[in-house]
C-alpha cells in the first residue's frame, strides 16, 4: 500500500500546549469529566476515613466483620446494579446526559447519607451514589478520550483514572480536620459526607458547556457538528477544511464503517464475537481484576486493620498515615500518567508489577516479624513498605487501567467493554471488601502470601499479553488487534484525505450528511489534487521502518 504524501504528524500542534488556543480552552473544558474520578475517589475512600473517627464509630455501633463488609461493599453493589444501564445510556443519549444522570442521582445519594439515622440508611444511601455514580464512571472517561487533541489523549485519559487521588486526599484530610475540630461530635463524620456533593453540583452546572463526543457524533449521523467540534479545538484556524480536521474526521468516519461491516448489531455478545475482540476482553478482564486484586485493597479499604496489625492504634496517628499515603499515591499516579507516552504503556505495566512483587513480599516479612516476635522495629518498617509499594502500584495501574482499556477498544463497543471492565472491577471489589477483613481476623500475616503468590501469576501474563499502543491515534490503536493491514488502512485513509485537503478552498459547513456518505467521498478526488512529493514521503516511508522498531513513537509523540 503507497504511503499518503501527508501524515497526521505534519499537522499537530507543535510546542507547549497551553499557546495554543483551542487545545488551551478544551483542556479546561475536560476538566468537568475529569472531576468524576476524583468524585469516585472520595466517595470511595470515605469509609475508610469515617473508621477512624469515634463518633462515627459510637453512632453505627462500632460495626465489624460482615457488618463494616457490607457498609463497604454497598457503594460497590449500587454500581454493580447501575452496570447493564449505562453503556446504552451512552451510546443512545450521548456521553454528556449520561454524565448528568449520574450526577444527579449521586446528589440524591448524598443528602440521604448525610442525614442517616441508622446503619441501614447510611447503606442504602451508599447503594443509591454507587448507582449515580457507575453511569459517570461510564460516560466520563469516553468522553475524554474520544474529545482530546492526539497528543493530550494519553495523558489526560491517564490523568482521569490519577486524579482518582485528588477525591482520597479531600477524604482522609476532610476527616482528619473533622476529628480535630469537631471531635466526639456527629458533625465530625455528617461534614465529611456533606462534601461529596461538592463535584457533582459543579458537573451538573457545567457538563453542558463541554462539547458531546465527536465519534458520538458521526456515529448518530450528526458529522457537522463533530467536525464543527474539532475545528473549534482542534484547529489552530477553526476551519473544518484544516489537514488535521480532515484526517481525523476521515479516521473516525472509516473506523466506524469498518466496524458496521464486521459487525452489523452491537450487543454484549459482540465483545467477544471476533478473535480481535476476545483477545482485547482478555487483557480487559485481566487488567480490571489486578487492579484490585494485587494487595493494593488491603489499605484502600481497610488501613485501620492493616495499621493495628503492626501496633499504631493512635487516631490521630492513623488518621495523618492515611492523609499522608494519599497524597503520596497523588505524585506517583500523575508521574505515571505523564511518562505513558515516554516509556510507553507496556514497560510501565512490567516496571510496576516486579516493583510491587518485590516490595510486597518485604511488606510480608516485616507484618510477619512483629506479629510473631513482637518485633518493634519491624513494624516501623512496614508503613515505608506500603508507600513504596504504592508507588509501583500507581505509576501503572491508577492511570492506565482505564487509558489502556478505551485505547484497545473500538467505537462500536467500547462504552460496553468499558462497562465490562467496571463491573469486574466492581466484582472484584466486592469479593476484597467482604474477603479481606474476614481472612485478617481468621490468618493474620499469612494472608499476605496469597497475594505474593498472585503477584508472580499477574508479573507473567503482563511480559505475555501486553502489546505496546504508544504512538498512535485512537482508531489505529483500536485497530492493532484487528490484523496487521487495519492499522495501515487506516493511515492510508487519513493522510489520503489530508493529502486531498492541501489543494481545496477552505471554508465552513463542508461536512453535511447528505452529500458525504462513505470514506470514499473524501478522497476520491486525489489523483486531481496538488501533491506534494519527495520529502513527505520519503518521512512517511521512514516512519513506517522506524515503527517496526518502536522508534517512530518517540520521534512523533515525544518530541510535541
Amino acid at each position: 500500500m503507497a504511503p499518503p504524501e501527508w501524515t497526521v504528524v505534519d499537522f499537530i500542534h507543535r510546542g507547549p500546549w497551553w499557546r495554543n488556543h483551542g487545545i488551551r480552552v478544551l483542556n479546561l473544558l475536560l476538566i468537568v469529566p475529569l472531576l468524576t474520578a476524583s468524585i469516585n475517589g472520595l466517595d470511595s475512600s470515605l469509609v475508610n476515613g469515617l473508621q477512624i473517627l469515634p463518633a462515627w464509630q459510637d453512632f453505627f455501633k462500632h460495626p465489624n466483620g460482615k457488618t463494616l463488609g457490607l457498609i463497604s461493599a454497598a457503594q460497590v453493589i449500587g454500581s454493580i446494579a447501575g452496570l447493564p444501564f449505562t453503556p446504552y445510556s451512552s451510546d443512545h443519549l450521548g456521553r454528556r446526559p449520561t454524565l448528568f444522570i449520574g450526577a444527579i442521582v449521586m446528589l440524591a445519594g448524598v443528602a440521604l447519607q448525610s442525614s442517616a439515622a441508622s446503619i441501614g440508611m447510611f447503606i442504602g444511601a451508599r447503594g443509591l451514589i454507587g448507582f449515580g455514580l457507575t453511569f459517570t464512571l461510564n460516560a466520563a472517561p469516553l468522553l475524554i478520550t474520544e474529545l482530546a487533541y492526539p497528543t493530550q489523549r494519553g495523558k489526560l485519559t491517564s490523568m482521569y483514572n490519577a486524579s482518582w487521588y485528588f477525591g482520597s486526599i479531600l477524604s482522609a484530610w476532610t476527616c482528619f480536620g473533622a476529628w480535630n475540630g469537631a471531635g466526639t461530635s456527629q458533625w465530625s463524620w455528617r461534614v465529611p459526607t456533606l462534601i461529596q456533593a461538592l463535584g457533582p453540583i459543579i458537573q451538573v452546572i457545567l457538563i453542558w458547556m463541554v462539547p458531546e463526543s465527536p465519534r458520538f457524533l458521526v456515529a448518530k449521523g450528526r458529522e457537522s457538528k463533530a467536525a464543527s467540534a474539532l475545528a473549534r479545538f482542534h484547529s489552530t484556524t477553526g476551519d473544518e477544511r484544516d489537514p488535521l480536521i480532515v484526517f481525523e474526521m476521515a479516521q473516525i468516519r472509516h473506523a466506524l464503517k469498518m466496524e458496521k461491516e464486521a459487525s452489523k448489531s452491537t450487543s454484549f455478545s459482540t465483545l467477544f464475537a471476533t478473535p480481535g475482540n476476545r483477545k482485547r476482553m482478555c487483557i480487559i478482564i485481566a487488567l480490571a481484576i489486578f487492579s484490585q486484586w494485587s494487595g493494593n485493597g488491603l489499605v484502600s479499604y481497610y488501613i485501620n486493620l492493616v495499621l493495628e496489625g503492626v501496633g499504631i492504634t493512635d487516631a490521630g496517628t492513623k488518621a495523618a498515615i492515611n492523609g499522608g499515603l494519599q497524597i503520596w499515591n497523588l505524585i506517583a499516579a500523575m508521574s505515571g500518567a505523564f511518562l505513558v507516552d515516554k516509556l510507553g504503556r507496556r514497560t510501565l505495566f512490567i516496571i510496576s508489577n516486579v516493583g510491587m512483587l518485590i516490595d510486597f513480599g518485604a511488606w510480608t516479612l516485616t507484618t510477619a516479624l512483629f506479629n510473631t516476635v513482637q518485633d518493634a522495629a519491624a513494624a516501623k518498617s512496614t508503613i515505608p513498605f506500603i508507600f513504596i509499594f504504592y508507588f509501583f502500584y500507581d505509576i501503572a495501574y491508577t492511570p492506565m487501567l482505564i487509558a489502556y482499556t478505551l485505547e484497545i477498544l473500538p467505537f462500536n463497543i467500547r462504552a460496553k467493554g468499558f462497562a465490562v471492565m467496571n463491573l469486574v472491577v466492581s466484582l472484584t471489589l466486592a469479593f476484597n471488601q467482604f474477603v479481606n477483613p474476614w481472612a485478617l481476623d481468621a490468618m493474620g500475616w499469612k494472608y499476605y502470601l496469597v497475594y505474593c503468590g498472585w503477584l508472580i501469576i499477574e508479573l507473567v501474563f503482563i511480559v505475555v499479553c501486553i502489546i505496546e499502543t504508544k504512538g498512535r491515534t485512537l482508531e489505529e490503536t483500536a485497530a492493532l488487534f484487528d490484523g496487521e493491514q487495519q492499522p495501515q488502512t487506516l493511515a492510508q485513509t487519513g493522510g489520503e484525505a489530508a493529502t486531498m485537503s492541501r489543494g481545496v478552498p477552505r471554508g465552513p459547513g463542508i461536512w453535511i450528511e447528505e452529500e458525504k456518505t462513505t470514506v470514499t467521498d473524501i478522497v476520491e478526488m486525489r489523483d486531481a489534487m496538488p501533491r506534494r512529493v519527495g520529502e513527505c514521503s520519503s518521512r512517511y516511508a521512514a516512519a513506517d521502518a522506524d515503527a517496526e522498531s518502536g522508534d517512530s513513537d518517540v520521534r512523533t509523540w515525544d518530541a510535541l
